[in-house]
């Protein structure tokens, strides 16, 4: 009975060491195929990471600050001219050399002695000194210069930057598109695409703004002219006797215009008149015999 008993109890020890050993393989082996599993992914992160620096790196590089500062300039100047339509006219011929171009061209007679003129034109930027200077030559005065200077080169550089990174996610949309093979994931994909491309649109118009306004300068140009007008002797419009005889006509008419007014008020009012005059001569009479009598 006792040896039935003791063999039991080996039994059932050896089927207990065995499930524990078999429990601890399994949570070996799951902590393994865990181990594993997490360092796949990390792997991948890191490969993600890895791949996301190499092509913030390449951005970077391509996107180098330019050379040359990117500079708008800007400039209003005022003078003092002798002739207005010449130094317009040699300023615009100016323009036309230097490949440059008008954008207003005004003129201005405030009176007889004076007038002004306002250009604003755009040269570009390799002129612009040059331009200033010849400005000023032309000029018997120069009553104001102001020159302005606005740094763009940073702004250019982030909208560069920008952009080539919109390239880039245009380019994994377009290769998602391709792969696509559900109507929601299509439509979903295009949406965004059209978005990224709008945003793209907007960027490459804002630098083409900056570099037109960088590679072309603005100047205003306002030019006055003071003349001094003195009159000149007539001597080709005297017409003395021309004049006399007109002169003389005028007289003559006035006269005979006089002579005829009268004669009119007379022949025309004449039966008034000797009325009148009887009348006159009645009273006179009568007052001339009473003073007699008395």
């Amino acid at each position: 009975m006792k040896k039935a008993w003791l063999l039991l109890v080996t039994i059932s020890l050896f089927v207990i060491l065995t499930a524990c050993s078999s429990s601890d393989e399994e949570l070996a082996k799951m902590s393994t195929e865990d181990r594993a599993s997490d360092s796949a992914e990390f792997e991948t992160k890191e490969e993600q990471s890895v791949d996301a620096e190499r092509e913030q790196e390449s951005v970077a590089e391509e996107t180098a600050a330019p050379s040359t500062r990117m500079i708008i300039h800007q400039a209003r100047i005022s003078t003092n001219v002798k002739d207005l339509k010449k130094a317009q006219h040699n300023m615009e011929q100016r323009v036309k050399d230097y490949g440059g171009y008008i954008v207003e061209s005004n003129v201005y007679l405030e009176s007889d002695e004076t007038s002004s003129g306002k250009m604003i034109v755009r040269i570009p930027e390799k002129h612009f000194e040059t331009f200033l200077s010849e400005a000023e030559l032309e000029a018997s005065k120069v009553l104001e210069k102001n020159v302005t200077g606005q740094d763009v080169t940073e702004q250019y550089v982030d909208l560069s930057s920008r952009v080539k990174s919109k390239r880039a996610v245009e380019e994994r949309l377009l290769a998602f598109m391709k792969d696509a093979e559900k109507t929601e994931d299509l439509l979903k994909i295009s949406s965004d695409l059209a978005k990224v491309q709008e945003e793209i649109e907007v960027l490459v118009g804002k630098i083409k703004y900056l570099e037109n306004q960088t590679s072309f300068s603005t100047i205003e140009l306002t030019m006055f002219e003071n003349r001094v007008i003195i009159p000149e002797i007539e001597n080709k419009d005297l017409n003395t006797w021309e004049k006399t005889k007109k002169q003389f006509i005028t007289s003559t008419n006035a006269l005979l215009s006089i002579g005829s007014g009268i004669i009119v008020f007379i022949v025309g009012n004449l039966p008034v008149l000797i009325l009148v005059t009887i009348i006159t001569v009645a009273v006179f009479w009568i007052i001339k015999k009473r003073k007699i009598k008395e």
